[in-house]
C-alpha cells in the first residue's frame, strides 16, 4: 500500500492537526497522500470565539508541506502529496497561483475539483460565485436570511456537522464574491502553461463512475492522480511484467502466452488479497476502509 487519501479535514484547529499527525504516520510507512483542503474556511473569515480572522487553507497546507519535507517515507524515499481544492472555494485563485511563490508547497501536486456546472459557466460566459458554508450558530446568532440568493446558495459539501443542510443534502453557503468564470479559467490556463499546475479532477464524473457511489464520496486522489479514493482509502499496488509472457520473442513465431498469463494473474490476485488481510496499515480507519472495500 502506498496510495492514500486522508480523512476529511475539519474546519477547526484540533482536527487539522490530528490530520497532520495521521498523515505523518502514514508517510513514515511509505504512503503518498492526497487531501482535500477546501473544507477549511477562507482567509480572512471570522474565527468564532477567538476574535480573530482565519489564516486560510493555504497557510495550513504550508505546515503539511514542511511535515512532508521532514518525514522520510519507508525506504528513504521523499514523501509525496496531492492537494485538491474545490473550484467553489473563495481562496481558489490563491490556490491556482500558489506555485508562483518560490519554494512554496514544493512537496505537493495541486489539482482542482472541477464540476460540470463550472465548465458550463465558462462556456456560457457566466459569473461564478465563490462560497463557503455557514454554521447553524452563525445563522441563529446573526439572523441570516438563507433565502437571499444574492448572499447565499446551496451546494454539495463533504461535511454536514454544524452546517445548515436542506432536505436534498445541500449545504447553505455564504457567497464571498462573484467573479467571471472565464477569469478563473484563464488564470488556470496561464498557471498550467507556466508551472504545469494545477491539474484537473473532474469530480462529478469521478463520483458518477465510481462503483462504490452508494457508500462513499470521493474528493481527492493519491499524489500522482491515478487513483481517486474515499476518506481513509488506500490502493494496493502490484504489477505483472507482460514481457515475461511473450514466447519466441523477436521472431516471426512470437506470441503472447495467455494461458500462462491467466494462471499468474489468478495467483497474483490472491496474493494481493492476502496482503489486504495482513495489511499492517498505520491507522485503524485505514484498516477498516481497506477491509470493507476489498
Amino acid at each position: 500500500f502506498n496510495c492514500f487519501v486522508m480523512g476529511t479535514i475539519p474546519d477547526e484547529m484540533g482536527g487539522i492537526f490530528d490530520m497532520l499527525k495521521e498523515a505523518a504516520l502514514t508517510m513514515q510507512q511509505g504512503g503518498g497522500i492526497g487531501y482535500d483542503f477546501s473544507t477549511i474556511r477562507p482567509k480572512g473569515a471570522d474565527v468564532k470565539g477567538v476574535a480573530a480572522d482565519a489564516s486560510g487553507p493555504l497557510s495550513f497546507m504550508d505546515i503539511f508541506d514542511r511535515m512532508c519535507f521532514t518525514v522520510s517515507s519507508a525506504g528513504g524515499r521523499r514523501g509525496a502529496q496531492m492537494a485538491t481544492f474545490d473550484i467553489n472555494h473563495p481562496d481558489v485563485m490563491d490556490f491556482i497561483r500558489a506555485k508562483r511563490e518560490d519554494g512554496f508547497l514544493r512537496q505537493f501536486n495541486l489539482s482542482l475539483l472541477i464540476t460540470e456546472s463550472f465548465i458550463e459557466a465558462v462556456r456560457d460566459g457566466k459569473p461564478w460565485p465563490l462560497s463557503f458554508p455557514v454554521t447553524q450558530k452563525e445563522v441563529e446568532k446573526e439572523g441570516l436570511d438563507l433565502s437571499d440568493e444574492s448572499q447565499f446558495l446551496w451546494r454539495e459539501f463533504p461535511i454536514h456537522d454544524n452546517y445548515v443542510v436542506n432536505d436534498e443534502g445541500l449545504v447553505a453557503c455564504k457567497i464571498f464574491r462573484t467573479v467571471p468564470a472565464q477569469e478563473i479559467w484563464d488564470t488556470i490556463m496561464t498557471s498550467t502553461y507556466d508551472y504545469a499546475e494545477p491539474g484537473f479532477i473532474l469530480i462529478d464524473k469521478v463520483n458518477e463512475m465510481n462503483n462504490n457511489w452508494f457508500c462513499e464520496n470521493i474528493r481527492a486522489t493519491n499524489p500522482c492522480g491515478e487513483q481517486p479514493l474515499p476518506p481513509y482509502g488506500s490502493c494496493l499496488l502490484g504489477s505483472v511484467n507482460l514481457t515475461q509472457f511473450v514466447e519466441n520473442a523477436f521472431t516471426e513465431d512470437a506470441y503472447f502466452n495467455y494461458e500462462k498469463y491467466a494462471k499468474v494473474v489468478a495467483i497474483f490476485t490472491r496474493m494481493l488479497d492476502n496482503v489486504v488481510e495482513i495489511n499492517g496499515l498505520a491507522l485503524v480507519n485505514q484498516r477498516n476502509e481497506i477491509v470493507a472495500k476489498r
